[in-house]
């Protein structure tokens, strides 16, 4: 390899990760706590030249080395003590990954000897084999890319549609996707995909997690993998295996594509821990680089991790250098990548302060005064394991939430529990006891009755239990309490009736999904009626279990999405934008007179939810039981929807309604 030299001239200290020019690269990596950090370059032959960065300032390591370019394979060696009671797991045997590399090159090998200790002789220990050839190096990239007249969507949130999607899993069995590019993003934003996007009517696609990530190690001796990404590497680099062409660009190329169709992209982001896991796991870049800085650990013991995820450790973006890490990982992905919003993993976590979950902390002030990331869509799982975790409803405007109650309200309601029409009103209004509050909009609700995690929608009416088999644990993992019903036949069947039963019940709760107030998600083939053969938890199923069916032959629920989101655009009426200013609500009995508080605990299976806006009224006509009839209010009513085609009719005032199902009427 060429000898190189730094330039103490051109090296800068506010710039993290690897800038390159027209002059060469500058080098910078924020450890507080190190004695030394040595700049690792490799040649295409994998040889290593090893470089001390000449310059530190307030933690941050830097130095400027002309002539390199894009292209260059680089890493770190971090020198520092190795005093695990201390909170120090420094061993500069082990090369480490800069957190701010923007492309990886290669995948970790798993072995042994990338614990930092010996393995058998606890953590205490030092272990000193080199692990170079085992772990991936960052790649210094130039993200220029040329956005011609590209820009940002803004579909407001009342307009708002999600499409949950894994961004291998969408395509990987799609019959209208060139083979050799399913599972990436040319894939994924190819015209097929596109077409389908838009015939639903989806405004937004979200992204399960696109970052680098590990593939650990129990599961690939098992021959199963991490499917979902929830493990990340590296927060700026782009996993590879969603590359055809292994290139940034390509990505870019799939945002600009999906803008021009009018579809924003929203990305699963994963800021509350790392794949390093526990104080036992690898080091493979932060454990390495500062445990201390980077890791919540224990504050009795800092040997330790402080963990709030399940995962073995927990970010610290309490600490001003990592908040700035997260912050930097976000404009990354706004300013590179052109993404118009993200959804926060685990949430809760990242709002921890010394008291617990704190609103208006510091992570969150970050973020709403922030002039780049105040303007994108910001969407909270408002849970994590720890104790107090459980936030749905108590984060700050402008993030919007994921809401579990939506979910199991639905589901119970319509699989005939008793005593639940009052829960279904509650979701059916945006569930304002959980967000009617502090200014928020009526938009604060992301509603959905499923998601990655848990059974598809065709599986809530197919199966009474999970099937996890497939998973190597025992069924010991996955939710319990589904809320589902197999309708009478566990799993697939042949019989027409169940089949029809369950299509009925499955448009029955799009319905409910698509004209609440809130912003509604569909999870990626429950249009379809996609089937994880009764898997709630394929989080390991990179394989046929996990991927998206699209030829299930029930894709005529579809049709009834598609007609369910053109009725929210066309009728303001299901998408007020606050609470305070949204239309009249009232809601009705089967004979049409008012609701009364006993009425909500009562077996009657017929509702309706009345709106008033502008001049148009409007009812939501609810059947959770048999075929029944609703007295409708005073007025020329007609039926602009139903999810039975010609089950709902009126006749002399009195509106005829199918079995399970739902019916629109305007007057």
């Amino acid at each position: 390899m060429t000898e190189r030299r730094f330039d103490a001239s051109l090296a800068r200290p506010d710039r993290l990760g690897a800038e390159p020019d027209a002059g060469g690269t500058n080098f910078a990596l924020f450890s507080d706590h190190a004695e030394k950090v040595e700049l690792c370059l490799f040649d295409a032959d994998g040889a290593e030249t090893r470089m001390a960065l000449p310059d530190m300032e307030g933690g941050v390591w830097f130095g400027y080395v002309p002539g390199i370019e894009a292209g260059q394979r680089y890493g770190y060696r971090v020198h520092g003590p190795y005093a695990p009671e201390a909170g120090h797991r420094f061993n500069p045997n082990k090369l480490l990954i800069d957190p701010y590399a923007r492309q990886l090159d290669g995948d970790v090998a798993w072995t042994d000897a990338l614990l930092g200790y010996k393995p058998g002789e606890g953590d205490l220990s030092f272990d000193d084999r080199d692990t170079a050839q085992h772990v991936p190096k960052g790649i210094v990239t130039d993200p220029t890319y040329d956005w011609d007249a590209d820009r940002a969507l803004s579909t407001p949130w009342a307009e708002t549609v999600i499409y949950e999607a894994h961004p291998r899993g969408l395509t990987m069995k799609h019959p209208g996707v060139v083979k050799a590019d399913r599972g990436t993003f040319r894939a994924l934003a190819s015209d097929p995909v596109i077409e389908h996007l838009l015939k639903l009517g989806v405004t937004a696609i979200e992204l399960l997690p696109v970052h680098a990530y590990l593939q650990d190690g129990h599961l690939l001796e098992k021959g199963l993998s991490n499917y979902w990404g929830y493990n990340t590497l590296n927060f700026f680099a782009p996993e590879k295996r969603y590359l055809a062409t292994g290139e940034l660009k390509e990505m870019q190329d799939a945002v600009r594509r999906f803008h021009k169709a009018g579809i924003e992209v929203i990305l699963d982001v994963v800021y509350n821990h790392t794949c390093e896991g526990s104080e036992l796991g690898p080091t493979l870049s932060f454990r390495g680089i500062d445990n201390l800085s980077y890791y919540l650990n224990a504050p009795d013991d800092p040997r330790h991790c402080y963990d709030v995820t399940g995962t073995g450790n927990t970010l610290d973006v309490g600490h001003p250098m990592v908040l700035r890490m997260v912050l930097d990982s976000l404009r990354h992905w706004v300013e590179v990548v052109r993404v118009d919003g993200f959804r926060f993993d685990l949430a809760s976590t990242l709002a921890r302060e010394g008291d617990g979950f704190e609103r208006e902390g510091t992570f969150f002030g970050a973020i709403r005064q922030d002039p780049v990331l105040r303007s994108v869509k910001l969407i909270a799982e408002p849970w994590d394991v720890g104790e107090g975790g459980y936030q749905v409803g108590g984060f700050p405007w402008p993030f919007r939430e994921w809401n579990d109650k939506f979910r199991d309200d639905v589901r119970s309601f319509w699989r005939r529990d008793e005593g639940t029409k009052g829960a279904l009103a509650e979701r059916l209004s945006g569930s304002p006891v959980q967000f009617d509050h502090s200014n928020r909009p009526a938009t604060s609700s992301v509603n959905f009755i499923s998601a990655h995690d848990g059974f598809t929608l065709w599986d809530t009416v197919s199966y009474d239990d999970k099937h996890n088999e497939a998973n190597g644990e025992d069924g010991r993992d996955g939710h319990d309490n589904n809320l589902s019903d197999n309708m009478g036949v566990e799993g697939e069947t042949d019989d027409e009736n169940v089949i029809a039963a369950r299509k009925r019940r499955a448009r029955a709760m799009l319905a409910t999904l698509i004209l609440s107030r809130g912003v509604p998600m569909i999870l990626a083939g429950d249009e379809n009626g996609n089937s994880q053969g009764g898997n709630n938890n394929v989080y390991c199923q990179d394989n046929e279990i996990g991927w998206t069916d699209w030829e299930t032959g029930r894709e005529d629920l579809a049709e009834t999405v598609a007609t369910l989101t053109r009725l929210r655009r066309d009728h303001p009426a299901f998408r007020p934008t606050r609470f305070a200013s949204a239309p009249a609500v009232s809601w009705l009995r089967s004979d049409g007179t008012a609701m009364s508080d006993e009425n909500w605990a009562d077996e009657a299976a017929v509702f309706a939810m009345r709106l008033e806006q502008e001049g148009e009224v409007a009812l939501i006509v609810i059947n959770g039981g048999d075929d029944d009839k609703m007295t409708l209010p005073e007025g020329e009513w007609s039926v602009i929807f139903s999810t039975e085609d010609g089950t709902a009719t009126i006749e002399n005032g009195v509106l005829s309604i199918g079995w399970q199902s739902v019916a629109v009427l305007t007057c």
